[in-house]
């Protein structure tokens, strides 16, 4: 039993302090993850925390995956083998630096939908996955012989509604689901965060990266005898595109820890393994302007992106340990790692010359969202002819997510990108292109690359693709639409001759080790990589990231392994690396 008494945590009838470690098990292949648990238990912690990605669970309304990557129960069960206990923020939304804050895209579908309220269409497709997931999580709550402590009453509500209805409901489902540990709230400091997001007979936590003392004195105001917790006690921070490495001191973490104990508190590292944002499903900020989130989710955790000890690992195990009088058992070895070399892509094939193979073709007389069309990732593509006799003219693009790249009668024309302004924009406040006068027909097409979706704030309505074209006030109408989800790839035909960018560029390389390594890509500027057939994620050369991590587990030994490099705009030599050495600069 796990409880609160006397304002301390009890188990099973003995005082006990949370020391938790972040680590998202749709973040890390399966094959890791009892090596990623020992080396937390080892570091002298005793509880696992992870949040639920329901994007990836349903992918389609009512169709339900909990395999492979997404086998929660199966990461829950190793934390119990290795000796951990669990606490599980099922969200439905998580933030996390995750496409949407982990909520389905299919969701957007309906333009009126409203999300994080008490909108019954909203709450229907809640109700709905959670009775799918927690009736798998049941057997393994405390309650029930499990390793379950607690479960997150959705997730830093106060930062973002005020809909005590909405939070009461979500409580009330959990509990009608047969959720019976304890449940609890995570916030921020702020008091209108905490006046937003809390109930009033829920346990309450904080989320925060420093000044512990002060920060606890934020819940005051509540008069509770209850425990101290930290359910993220940042020890780092994530990057975005463009931007520069996030790094922190782990001397400023040990001091943070040690302000913890000797108040007696508890606390979830945030992240203790933040692994990585594997195929599209990194998501996006949007503060003063559209900020999408890397690949990698290093996070200065103190496991980084491929599950090796960094000094801040050593100098807090050390701190732990001591603290709680545990003797030092040998570590797990650091991964191994390999050093494939050189490898050159011998193929090529044009994305657009492709759309036939792997896009899926819709009629629209509006330029639609992907959402509209079922569509979840990738990118998507929007063709309209005009006919006629016109002058010189300005197209614009209305609400480009993210990034498009425009095309006059074949000829790629401009790129827009949401998080830059050109002349036009400045002018029209609309992305847009310049049409040359014509007489008969002019064909005009945008692919647009969709970023991640918005995961925090009020942006969270973030539908990709674009709403229209418009020449003044006309309104261009009738169009092909190509979904292009890029899970599909086998269909590629390398056949068709690869003129410019985007392009698909495919080889071959052979190991005798199944060691992790890392993709270089150097000569290529913007894109994403497979290996057999595996979204490794997004690259872009504006770093920070300028590697992709590639778990070994997906190589083959002593077989061809495929390589497929999707380049969107323009490359010096079709080679790639793959190394043993990561780069976050």
């Amino acid at each position: 039993m796990f409880e609160i008494k006397d304002g301390s945590f009890y188990l099973n009838e003995k005082k006990f302090n949370i020391y938790s470690g972040a680590i998202h098990y749709f973040r890390t292949v399966p094959e890791y993850w009892e090596d990623r648990l020992t080396k937390l238990k080892l570091a002298g912690f005793n509880t696992v925390e992870t949040y639920v990605a329901w994007n990836l669970h349903e992918p389609k309304e009512n169709e339900f995956d909990f395999t492979g990557i997404l086998d929660i129960v199966k990461f829950i069960e190793t934390a119990k083998k290795v000796g951990l206990y669990v606490i599980v923020r099922p969200g439905p939304y998580i933030c996390a630096e995750w496409d949407f804050g982990g909520l389905p895209a299919w969701l957007l579908k309906d333009k009126n939908m409203r999300v994080r309220c008490n909108y019954p269409d909203y709450l229907k497709h809640v109700e709905r996955f959670y009775r799918e997931l927690l009736s798998r999580l049941n057997p393994h709550l405390i309650t029930n012989g499990g390793n379950i402590i607690a479960m997150q009453v959705e997730n830093e509500y106060g930062s973002y509604g005020n809909d005590k209805e909405y939070m009461q409901y979500m409580k009330d489902l959990m509990i009608d689901c047969g959720v019976d540990v304890l449940l609890f709230t995570a916030d921020g400091t702020l008091s209108s965060m905490l006046s937003a997001g809390t109930l009033d007979d829920v346990y309450k936590t904080l989320n925060f990266g420093s000044g512990a003392k002060t920060a606890f004195n934020s819940l005051n105001r509540f008069n509770e005898v209850a425990p101290k917790m930290c359910t993220e006690f940042w020890c780092g921070w994530f990057d975005h595109w463009g931007g520069k490495h996030a790094k922190r001191s782990y001397s400023s973490v040990l001091k943070e820890i040690n302000t913890f104990i000797d108040m007696d508190a508890n606390f979830n590292f945030y992240m203790f393994h933040g692994g990585t944002n594997f195929g599209f499903t990194a998501g996006a900020n949007y503060d003063s302007k559209y900020r999408p989130t890397t690949t990698s989710y290093d996070y200065c955790a103190l496991l980084n992106e491929y599950g090796d000890y960094t000094p801040a690992y050593h100098a807090v195990r050390k701190l732990l340990l001591e603290k709680q009088n545990i003797e030092p058992q040998p570590l797990p070895p650091s991964p191994k790692l390999q050093n494939i070399g050189e490898v050159r892509l011998t193929e090529s094939t044009s994305l657009l010359g492709n759309m036939e193979n792997i896009g899926e073709k819709h009629f629209s007389p509006y330029p639609e969202n992907m959402e509209y069309y079922g569509q979840n990732f990738g990118m998507i593509y929007y063709k309209t002819v005009l006919k006629g006799e016109y002058g010189l003219s300005i197209a614009s693009v209305s609400n480009v997510h993210d990034i498009a790249y425009v095309y006059i009668n074949g000829q790629k024309k401009a790129k827009l990108d949401r998080r830059k302004n050109n002349i036009i924009k400045k002018i029209l406040h609309k992305d847009g292109v310049v049409i040359p006068a014509f007489k008969g027909e002019c064909e005009i097409s945008v692919l647009v690359d969709a970023m991640g979706r918005v995961n925090y704030g009020s942006q969270l309505y973030d539908r990709k693709g674009i709403d229209g074209i418009s020449i003044g006030n006309l309104q261009v109408m009738g169009y092909e639409v190509y979904t292009l989800p890029l899970d599909n790839l086998e269909k590629l035909d390398f056949s068709v001759e690869e003129k410019e960018c985007p392009s698909f560029f495919k080889g071959t390389f052979k190991t005798d080790s199944k060691a992790d390594c890392f993709v270089h890509l150097d000569g290529f500027t913007k894109g994403s990589v497979w290996v057999n057939g595996f979204n490794l994620g997004r690259f872009w050369s504006i770093g920070p990231q300028k590697s992709l991590y590639l778990p070994g587990v997906l190589l083959k030994e002593n077989e061809e392994n495929e390589i497929i490099v999707l380049e969107l705009e323009k490359y010096s030599n079709p080679v790639i690396s793959i190394t043993d050495k990561h780069v976050l600069s």
